[in-house]
């Protein structure tokens, strides 16, 4: 595995709960030694801000469906894209399908299918809001492309968002990934793009919620 799995929060979330959780002790006590209704306020929302901290890092177990051919979903959110297209990161047309994370999905982000890495590349980039139809190609990026035992090649990408500044991924080339496995993160609100072959059928539509290694998208044949 490439992420943690006995940890309920997400490693990468460790500083950030760390942060806020200090932040919260420290106003807190300062506020309950100066009996100071100054400080209470900015404890009140630091309390707020380190539940939410907890929320988005949650690290949740999941089970992926019994189907060895199903494609499942690589994140949590809703579906805003589900159609072929003609640029792909496969190099021809493709069918694909799109998730939205808000930021209060799990940010957790999970293999596909099984098979090897064939490429990871990052692109440099802008921010534009995941949901605008520029992000798949403008914003910055990290794909990964898949090669199944049958030879059916698949990509995937972390695409980051408005306010999205760390994609995290931990596959390199030549590894071998199983389906449901925790393989990366993207903090804040984000996009994953899904391309599979163009003969695939969808099995989800715009506007379908997803849960990261339980919900079928697709099936290859």
């Amino acid at each position: 595995m490439f992420m943690d799995n006995s940890s309920p929060f997400a490693k990468e979330g460790y500083p950030f709960i760390a942060f806020a959780v200090g932040l919260t002790l420290l106003l807190g006590l300062s506020s309950w030694k100066l009996a100071s209704f100054v400080l209470a306020l900015p404890a009140a929302v630091s309390v707020l801000l380190t539940l939410f901290v907890l929320y988005f890092f949650r690290n949740p177990e999941r089970t992926p469906p019994a189907d060895p051919k199903a494609v499942i979903a690589p994140a949590d959110g809703t579906v805003i894209v589900s159609e072929r297209v003609a640029e792909t990161p496969l190099g021809s047309e493709a069918l694909k399908i799109s998730i939205f994370m808000s930021v209060f999905n799990v940010h957790v982000n999970r293999v596909p299918f099984d098979g090897r890495v064939l490429d990871v590349s990052y692109h440099r980039g802008k921010f534009f809001d995941a949901r605008d139809g520029r992000a798949s190609c403008e914003n910055e990026r990290n794909g990964i492309l898949l090669e199944t035992v049958g030879g059916v090649r698949i990509a995937f990408v972390q695409i980051a968002g408005l306010i999205t500044r760390r994609i995290v991924c931990y596959p390199r080339v030549g590894d071998l990934l199983k389906r449901g496995e925790r393989y990366g993160l993207i903090r804040f609100g984000s996009r994953v793009d899904v391309y599979l072959p163009v003969d695939t059928e969808a099995l989800v539509k715009i506007g379908d919620k997803t849960v990261a290694g339980e919900t079928v998208l697709a099936r290859i044949g």
